[in-house]
């Protein structure tokens, strides 16, 4: 009661002040603020500026229903940001500004405007991208279009697109796409669903133009977002051969209907696949092949390889490959590849004869001939081929089976000889003596022998009879039968009268050279006798001279000379007969007594042995030609000057050097004459050679023991006969080296030869050549190469021809012929050999050998050091000059879109031979980069590397294609790895098979026994084209599955299974992983969860507590009553000691640091601890009324409220206090 009247008494005095007080007012632009959207949450915004004429203190504050976008100091008028401005969503807004003085409050509206900021970045409208495009789409087409939203204004809400990424990120797609100002993308580059990528994916970014933001000018993006783009495939491409190059072969003998190989082609528009249909479309032989619907080529004929000699035994096939449909230009998709077919030999031939001479030989079957014949001189030397045989034996078959023996048989084999013995192919065969002894024309005229040639393989042979025909050479003399004839003639015969008829010489020889004419060599009686050359009838030629007195006997020499001028005689011994033709005759002076009276007186007269013999000549000289046995040399003549046949009776005898040689033979003329027939024995004749000259002595002597003897010289020359055959100088033919291939000319060699004989003329003849290579006989091949001249100089005919490949020994067999022999003797020597040793030049260049191979590299197998490629070569020359040393020139890396990436150092190469054959390893020097996808092309080059001279080269480039591991395929097995790893060979056949493609196996592993389900084991493998294209997971699924004999087959094997490596990489230990994540996740949102219920649980205790201490200070503080202590304007601290005035604490133990200054009702809450707001309760009605749309509904009655209002009420009946409501003293939990 004391206080309404205090009240009463205080009211009229207060209302006198509050009249004589000015009202503080708001300076003139206190009416709008500009802000920026960007400002920070607890920057200074603006300040609030009044004036009062009276000075009193002002507090100012802020009120309405986006005040909570503020927070004002009371006493200073600054006002910071409390909740972050948005232009976006409110760009301009109101609220009530206040200032008052101790006495009045004065308000106002301003107007707040919002500047914008680039503080949004652009947003695409939809996020889920996808579209399919045909792959014939023209450049310049709208692929699809986007659209990116930016909320601010101006440049900053200007959008530009980009296209920041696509995948696949090749060199060909980066630039493939293109994005126009208003989010429509264009394509800008051919597509290929086959040679580029049937899947696109483009990361998309718009960006606006930038604005200031923080007082930058920033530029902001949107996060990306991702296009796909299918790409549909379209028929416009041709199909395809899955291998660049088809060959096989098949045997000549190969029955009708056999399968020769099996081609392949597939639609180059992968994503069609349509069927293809084959056909043969041209032939180099018609008929003998066709195709089927399958592929496969089989032998529709007979076949003939020896048809194909020309073609190089090869039928060459135009395949085509032609697509069930039309292609988008109404046209027939299709391809042609040639397919060469190899005719394999059989033997199914022998060889043959023909007459005809290499190379003009056909070998048409009606040229075959057994018949033939050739000529050859009785008594040829060894081998000396028979003339006139032109003899060429034939096999077609190739190698082995085109390989015969030549060798002879027939009754004269023995004689002969043939060459070459063995021959491939053609060769010109020769028939050569062999033993001259029996090639006698005189046993028989002509000879036969029986050339066989067989085949070396079939044993199938073939015979051709060889008549040869001996040509007759004067290789007899004639011959008497007997060496002397004693004939008898009487004396003074008359002239013509036969002494003989019955001797006659015989010479087997036949024509000319068996013609014998017969003579009557000089000598002593040679005028008184005659022969008749034909018959050999011996008649008297003068009988008057035939007188027995005076010689009784003569000796003649009778000689035979047949045509070829061959000579030899006998002697004729012959008697005169005596006849009575003389009367005594008494000479000389005589003392004869004779007795009286005899009638008839009878006086003989007895010669003494009183003379020497005296020849008529002091010395003689005889002349006699070497190697004439029995011929007379000459006639000595000597006289004896007694009258009795007893005292006047001469012998010869002869002594000498060389006297054995010789014999002489007296003849008794008469009347004390005497001659010495002086020759050699029938069985001795003279070699001029050995000794030219004779000097003897012959003696004349009586008969008496006591008689002298005279002697006289004789010299006896030799005359030298042509009767030596030449010899060759076998250091002459010591073999010599020549170079082949033009290396060489000119004289080479000299064959020298000597002849004994001094009338000798030689010359050197080339009897043969032979040619062989390694030891074979290779026929005819070298005859041209050189020549002999008849000085013995040995000449090249031929360098260019000159091959060592072909031939790397020549023999010339040569012999040496005197062509002044006389006739009768030899006039060859033996055959010599002069080994011409054909040395081999670099002439020939390297050569790859063919490979049907084609190369892989699988980045993951490939290691380095080991072969990825491999190269083999050759060289026909020999030596070093045959020696190849490889080397990598260049690598270049082709890309499937075609770009050319060269490589250096990238791989090795590593030279090894065999044989005649060098083999080049290409490996790798590191490992190879398994992003990379396409070909890399390694030209490797062959060098030799010859002793002499420039090397020759050659090149060659290999396609090594990659294949990366996203092709590797697992098939697992329901059998261990130890049984996988024995049907391997099975298995790789029955996949080859259904796949077509080569099987290249990584790995074989059991799979681990704790995951282990059904499968026991896995085989990873690679399945390559040889094109270098690979099998997916799905496409080697679907072709096993297509075919069913390979899919039996595997099922059989144990496959249970296939699947790609990370697919089928253990499942359950995935699962097992998943599990174990799975629980760590949960066990860690389980702890986040507890964490936040307890420091949630601890917060509410606190609250609680709070509350509880502030509701029972509450109940102890009396409604209206204000503390003594002066208040601290703009806060609910009222006293020095900074106590609560509702929970008695220090504000730092307050506990409601969690309490955010954006929050509105806090704000107001907090200001309206001041005693200073007026009209509080109305400015709360009007914040309720007035809430924006986002502020949060209001909240339950709070208890701490309620039991403040439950107070008790001052004596007005009304709270003398402020009244509020703090939100953020919740007691709700209470």
């Amino acid at each position: 009661m004391a206080q309404l009247w205090l009240s009463c008494f205080l009211l009229p005095a207060l209302v006198v002040s509050v009249a004589a007080n000015v009202a503080p007012k708001f300076l003139a632009n206190m009416t709008s603020v500009i802000l920026p959207e960007d400002l920070p949450v607890g920057a200074q915004a603006f300040w609030l500026v009044a004036e009062d004429q009276d000075n009193d203190p002002l507090t100012y504050g802020m009120s309405g229903p986006n005040a909570y976008f503020f927070a004002v100091t009371p006493k200073t008028g600054e006002v910071k940001l409390a909740s972050a401005l948005d232009y976006e969503t409110l760009y301009t807004f109101k609220v009530t500004i206040s200032v008052s003085d101790p006495y009045i409050q004065v308000q106002r509206e301003m107007l707040v405007i919002v500047e914008d900021r680039n503080d949004n970045a652009p947003v695409f409208q939809n996020t889920a991208f996808s579209t399919s495009i045909n792959e014939t789409l023209p450049v310049g087409s709208v692929v699809f279009s986007v659209l990116a939203v930016d909320k601010d204004m101006g440049s900053a809400g200007m959008v530009v697109y980009s296209i920041e990424k696509v995948i696949p990120s090749t060199g060909d797609s980066e630039h493939l796409f293109r994005i126009l100002a208003n989010g429509s993308i264009v394509l800008n580059g051919s597509l290929s669903y086959n040679n580029k990528s049937a899947f696109y994916q483009l990361e998309l970014k718009a960006c606006d133009l930038g604005g200031m933001y923080h007082n930058t000018f920033t530029i902001q993006c949107s996060l990306p977002v991702f296009l796909s783009i299918s790409v549909v495939d379209q028929p416009d491409l041709d199909p395809q051969f899955v291998r660049e190059f088809y060959s096989a072969s098949v045997a000549e003998d190969a029955a009708k209907g056999t399968s020769v190989l099996t081609v392949e082609a597939v639609d180059g528009d992968k994503g069609i696949n349509d069927p293809v249909i084959y056909s043969i479309s041209y032939s180099t032989r018609p008929g003998w092949f066709d195709i089927g619907a399958d592929g496969v080529i089989r032998v529709n004929g007979s076949l003939d390889r020896e048809q194909l000699l020309e073609a190089d035994e090869e039928v060459q096939l135009q395949v085509t490959a032609t697509e069930t449909h039309l292609n988008i230009y109404g046209q027939e998709a299709k391809v042609s590849i040639w397919v060469t077919v190899r005719v394999m030999d059989v033997n199914d031939h022998k060889p043959e004869f023909y007459n005809c001479s290499l190379p003009a030989c056909t070998f048409t079957p009606e040229e075959a001939q057994v018949n033939f014949t050739g000529y050859v001189d009785e008594h040829a030397s060894p081998r000396i081929p028979i003339d006139d045989l032109t003899m060429v034996v034939y096999d077609p078959d190739k190698g082995s089976n085109g390989t015969f023996l030549l060798s002879l048989g027939g009754p004269d084999a023995e004689a002969f000889s043939v060459s070459p013995e063995r021959a491939v192919g053609s060769a010109s065969v020769q028939v050569l003596v062999r033993v001259s002894a029996l090639v006698d024309y005189e046993r028989q005229t002509a000879m036969a022998v029986q050339v066989v040639a067989t085949d070396s393989v079939s044993q199938n042979f073939s015979v051709a009879m060889v008549t040869i025909h001996l040509r007759d050479i004067n290789d007899h003399r004639p011959t008497f039968p007997q060496s002397l004839y004693v004939l008898t003639v009487p004396e003074h015969s008359a002239t013509g009268s036969v002494v003989t008829d019955s001797i006659h010489a015989t010479d087997p020889d036949t024509g000319a050279w068996g013609q014998i004419t017969y003579s009557l060599l000089p000598g002593n009686g040679a005028d008184l006798f005659q022969v008749d050359p034909v018959s050999g009838t011996v008649t008297v030629r003068n009988g008057e001279l035939l007188d027995r007195e005076s010689q009784a006997v003569y000796y003649l020499t009778l000689q035979a000379t047949d045509g070829g001028n061959l000579s030899s005689s006998t002697t004729l011994q012959i008697h005169l007969l005596d006849i009575n033709d003389n009367a005594p005759v008494v000479s000389g002076s005589y003392n004869i007594f004779v007795q009286e009276e005899e009638g008839n007186v009878s006086v003989t007269i007895q010669d003494i042995n009183d003379n020497l013999p005296i020849f008529n000549q002091s010395s003689y000289n005889f002349t006699v030609k070497e190697e004439d046995p029995g011929v007379l040399v000459g006639v000595v003549k000597a006289w004896d000057a007694d009258q009795t046949e007893a005292n006047n009776r001469i012998s010869f005898s002869l002594s000498g050097s060389g006297a054995n040689y010789f014999m002489i033979r007296g003849l008794v003329l008469g009347a004390g004459w005497a001659e010495g027939y002086l020759r050699l024995p029938p069985d001795v004749s003279l070699d001029y050679e050995t000794q030219p000259v004779f000097n003897l002595t012959v003696s004349a002597e009586n008969p008496d023991p006591q008689g002298g003897e005279t002697i006289v010289d004789v010299c006896v020359n030799v005359k030298d006969v042509n009767d030596n055959p030449p010899t060759l100088d076998v250091a002459s033919l010591r073999g010599i080296r020549v170079a082949e291939n033009g290396s060489q000319h000119g004289q080479v060699a000299v064959v020298v030869a000597s002849d004994v004989d001094t009338s000798a003329q030689l010359e050197i003849q080339l009897v043969n050549i032979l040619c062989t290579k390694a030891g074979v006989d290779v026929g005819s091949l070298c005859w041209g190469w050189f020549s002999v001249a008849a000085n013995g100089s040995v000449y090249i005919n031929q360098s260019k021809a000159i091959d060592y490949e072909a031939c790397d020994l020549v023999t010339l067999v040569v012999r040496a012929c005197d062509l002044a022999t006389d006739p009768g003797f030899q006039a060859y020597s033996n055959n010599g050999s002069l080994l011409i040793t054909i040395e081999d030049v670099n002439d020939n260049a390297p050569y790859f050998l063919p490979e049907n191979k084609t190369f892989v590299i699988i980045p993951e197998l490939v290691l380095p050091n080991r072969e990825v490629a491999s190269v083999r070569a050759r060289d026909d020359d020999s030596g070093n000059n045959g020696v190849i040393l490889f080397s990598i020139l260049r690598v270049d890396f082709i890309s499937k879109d075609g770009a050319t990436i060269p490589f250096q150092g990238v791989f090795s190469i590593f030279t090894s031979s065999e044989a005649d054959v060098f083999a080049g390893s290409i490996q790798p020097v590191t490992s190879l980069d398994s992003t990379l996808q396409g070909t890399y092309q390694v030209t490797v080059q062959a060098r030799d590397r010859p002793s002499l001279g420039p090397f020759l080269e050659a090149t060659t480039t290999l396609n090594l294609f990659t294949v990366d591991q996203s092709y590797r395929s697992r098939l697992q097995f329901s059998t261990p790895k130890e049984e996988v790893g024995a049907n391997r060979q099975a298995i790789n056949a029955a996949l080859t098979q259904a796949t077509r493609t080569t099987v290249y196996i990584v790995d074989i592993q059991d799979i681990d026994s704790a995951a282990r389900a059904r499968p026991h084991s896995y085989l990873d493998a690679y399945f390559v084209f040889p094109n270098g294209s690979a099998l997916t997971l799905d496409e080697l699924s679907v072709m096993i599955r297509n075919d069913q004999d390979s899919l039996t087959q595997l099922l059989q094997l144990g496959l249970v299974v296939l699947g790609s490596q990370e697919s089928q990489e253990s499942d359950l230990s995935k699962q097992l992983i998943s599990v174990i994540i799975g629980l760590g996740v949960a066990l860690l949102l389980v702890l986040v969860i507890m964490t936040m219920a307890f420091v949630c649980v601890r917060k509410s205790y606190n609250r609680k507590l709070q509350a509880m201490k502030a509701a029972k200070e509450a109940r102890k503080t009396a409604a209206g009553v204000m503390p003594s202590a002066p208040a601290i304007p703009g806060t609910n601290m009222y006293n020095t000691e900074r106590a609560n005035p509702m929970l008695n604490l220090p504000n730092k133990d307050l506990g409601l640091e969690y309490l955010s200054p954006s929050n509105d009702l806090d704000s107001v809450s907090v200001n309206s601890l001041d005693d200073n707001s007026v009209d509080v309760d109305k400015n709360s009605q009007e914040i309720k009324e007035h809430r924006p749309p986002h502020t949060p509904p209001e909240p339950d009655p709070e208890p701490l409220s309620v039991v403040l209002l439950g107070r008790q009420a001052g004596a007005s009946g009304q709270l003398e206090g402020p009244s509020y409501t703090n939100a953020g003293l919740d007691t709700t939990d209470l």
